[in-house]
């Protein structure tokens, strides 16, 4: 697989004896896979392969999803564990003022004086809201996703502006 590849769920466990999988969604939009006809599936991008989907529904926050091939309940539980990726031609186009999580790891953090504090490590997906993983010196640190603290996105420069660090050292 020569293109790059992006995260849109992790498969969790068998849903029944008929190949069902029980799929945690990794996107803001998990009612894509009930449109999906083609999924790459692997333990690592590298090791991803192309599946058809033969049925895909929403329950609970989880997708419930069906592959053509993966007809038992044995079937299901040999991939159990693997992740679900697609292609950047599948990802979904973005409001305005909205950016991937991809997008955002990697990306320098300033305080308001514009001095370095850090880099972006992760985006963990809370319950209130998302918190930003920030590796900062040899410490991590964990700021909220939330308008009080973030100033500024600018991913063309790739830095985020981060107001009041100093409270969560």
């Amino acid at each position: 697989m020569n293109k790059l590849l992006y995260l849109a769920g992790r498969i969790l466990k068998p849903k029944g004896l008929k190949g069902e999988l029980k799929v945690l969604p990794e996107t803001d939009f998990p009612e894509s896979f009930l449109q999906r006809k083609l999924l790459l599936v692997g333990a690592t991008e590298q090791s991803a392969v192309e599946r058809r989907v033969a049925g895909a529904t929403l329950q609970n926050g989880f997708v419930l999803l069906r592959f053509y091939g993966i007809d038992s309940r044995e079937d299901a539980e040999s991939i159990v564990g693997e992740r679900i990726y697609i292609t950047e031609d599948d990802l979904i186009p973005l409001p305005p003022d909205t950016a991937y999580i991809h997008d955002l790891v990697g990306l320098r953090v300033l305080d308001e004086d514009c001095r370095e504090i850090g880099v972006i490590r992760d985006v963990l997906k809370l319950p209130a809201h998302e918190v930003y993983e920030i590796a900062a010196g040899d410490k991590i640190v964990l700021v909220p996703a939330i308008e009080e603290f973030v100033v500024e996105t600018d991913l063309e420069k790739g830095e985020m502006t981060i107001r009041r660090f100093d409270e969560f050292l």
